[in-house]
């Protein structure tokens, strides 16, 4: 069947709140190396670009060895995927809001600055995995997000038209990858980033998926 529309997701902070389990495995590694843990709300302003990024951020100025800093993130991303699925949470309305882009035949993809393994895992333990034609984490290309090929060749891989593309997100991240690949970009509020909606660019606003069809079906 011929696809009418893509829809490109985020899924930190966007399809799924995965926030108490990274602060899980954060404060983990963090505890073990006798360094400052995070609480929720650091953790949110942190996890927007990857556990790498996330980590050094986290880090500063107090931790210069680059070989430790390896070690810790390998730790990080050890314990995580041990516990992946703790905590986590759909973000409320996400399944009713999937179940309805399919009937309408329209094709999904994940863009996430996951790790891809992790990312397939997690979608997979909580029954979203199946919505998606393809999911690209930060390790599927050389780049990721805000790059727009991030974005471009998810919807290539998956047959889609990128006129007829729009992205779901919750940080600057996303928005810069929407505006780089030139598609419309929906933001989520209260997402996983430091910056207020305000100081976000986006082209639709919303609190979580609830009632999201209705919007999805202008641009249709």
């Amino acid at each position: 069947m011929t696809q009418i529309y893509t829809i490109l997701f985020d899924l930190d902070g966007t399809l799924v709140d995965t926030a108490p389990d990274l602060m899980a495995a954060h404060n983990h590694v963090m505890k073990k190396y006798g360094k400052n843990q995070k609480k929720l709300s650091d953790i949110k302003t942190l996890a927007s670009r990857g556990a790498w990024i996330m980590m050094q951020r986290s880090f500063k100025e107090e931790i210069k060895d680059e070989i430790t800093k390896k070690k810790m993130v390998d730790e990080f991303i050890d314990f995580y995927s041990k516990n992946i699925n703790k905590k986590s949470q759909p973000i409320k309305g996400v399944f009713e809001f999937l179940d309805w882009a399919k009937s309408k035949n329209i094709s999904m993809g994940v863009c996430t600055n996951k790790r891809e393994h992790l990312a397939i895992d997690l979608l997979k333990k909580i029954d979203m995995y199946k919505y998606f034609e393809y999911v690209a984490g930060a390790d599927t290309f050389a780049f990721n997000k805000p790059d727009s090929r991030h974005l471009t060749n998810t919807v290539e891989i998956i047959g889609g038209n990128l006129k007829k593309t729009i992205m779901i997100g919750d940080s600057e991240v996303d928005s810069m990858s929407a505006q780089n690949a030139g598609v419309p970009f929906v933001l989520i509020q209260d997402g996983y980033t430091d910056k207020t909606y305000k100081e976000i660019k986006h082209d639709v606003l919303i609190k979580d998926f609830t009632n999201l069809d209705k919007v999805i079906e202008k641009y249709l």
